[in-house]
């Protein structure tokens, strides 16, 4: 499936976003274009918000082929990267409306960890949230998205292609939960 030149403009504008930058601590240092911020090896922070309907199912969406990242991986949080003028809790917000359509909805803070990949390094802050309403997919990052039991994600995880760093959202937001 090739990329469409709007997820080509798009990708250009999200790499040129500024971006906050933290230390191994996730003490600002500054801000930075996200695509400098990656390609150096630099830490940022991100947003992961667990999205379930009200039956307990999670919602999981594909990613777009133009993502710099984990390019059409399934993904099992909405969120991303904070920018600059953010708080955590703003970000999740902002990024729950632009990826899924879902505005106005209670956002529960829970896990904040620092994950440690090459060219994902960030420091995660997990939040959850509850919707039975339909979804407005961004096609610039969503290709499609569905509501299933978490044990069928962790499950599909094993053989297809899910983003490590929302799996390790997931997985602590659940041993809390036990």
């Amino acid at each position: 499936m090739p990329i469409s030149s709007d997820e080509v403009a798009h990708r250009a504008a999200s790499d040129a976003e500024l971006i906050a930058w933290v230390d191994e601590r996730d003490r600002p240092l500054g801000a930075m274009p996200r695509e400098q911020l990656r390609e150096g090896g630099l830490i940022g922070r991100g947003t992961y918000i667990l999205l379930f309907n009200s039956a307990g199912e999670l919602c999981v969406h594909r990613r777009t082929l133009s993502k710099a990242i984990y390019p059409g991986y399934w993904d099992v949080a909405a969120g991303g990267m904070v920018q600059s003028d953010e708080t955590y809790a703003e970000s999740a917000a902002r990024e729950l409306e632009e990826e899924l359509g879902v505005r106005g909805v209670p956002l529960t803070a829970h896990e904040h960890f620092f994950f440690d990949q090459p060219r994902n390094r960030v420091w995660c802050a997990v939040f959850s949230a509850v919707w039975d309403g339909p979804l407005e997919l961004q096609p610039e990052e969503v290709l499609e998205a569905r509501f299933i039991p978490v044990q069928q994600a962790l499950d599909e995880s094993a053989s297809e292609s899910y983003c490590p760093d929302s799996l390790a959202a997931l997985e602590r937001y659940l041993a809390t939960r036990d």
